[in-house]
């Protein structure tokens, strides 16, 4: 089975984001087709929010769950505040990363989150299977 995933783009920016797709990478019976916004689309520079919304939603659709880092710094995050938002209205599940060796972890992420798992492969691929 292929899991139809969207990755979050508050990770565009960081090595965050490479390291995540490793991991999933990193078990041979695991396949999923990555549903992200490529790191060089234009609509990264989008003018207005609801082009942004557009954009994301877009990509969503075919994703059946929706992963997102759960740093501190995701709070503030406009990406990440529409994302969420938009999971929600579709009705995707929401899987928060904790990020390794963090301390301190975002409240509206994992509050978000219908799963909460540590920065490792059999975590993630054990919750991604469970939806």
């Amino acid at each position: 089975m292929t899991y139809n995933l969207f990755i979050s783009h508050s990770w565009t920016y960081s090595d965050a984001y490479e390291k995540l797709v490793n991991l999933l990478d990193a078990d041979p019976y695991f396949a999923y087709k990555n549903y992200s916004v490529p790191k060089n689309d234009p609509i990264h520079n989008a003018v207005y929010d609801y082009q942004l919304k557009a954009a994301i939603r877009n990509q969503m659709q075919h994703a059946s769950c929706v992963l997102i880092l759960a740093g501190v710094y995701s709070t503030y995050s406009k990406w990440i505040n529409i994302e969420i938002q938009l999971a929600q209205e579709m009705g995707k599940k929401i899987i928060a990363i904790e990020p390794w060796g963090s301390e301190r972890t975002s409240v509206k992420v994992k509050n978000s989150a219908n799963a909460i798992v540590k920065w490792q492969t059999s975590s993630i691929v054990q919750a991604i299977r469970g939806y």
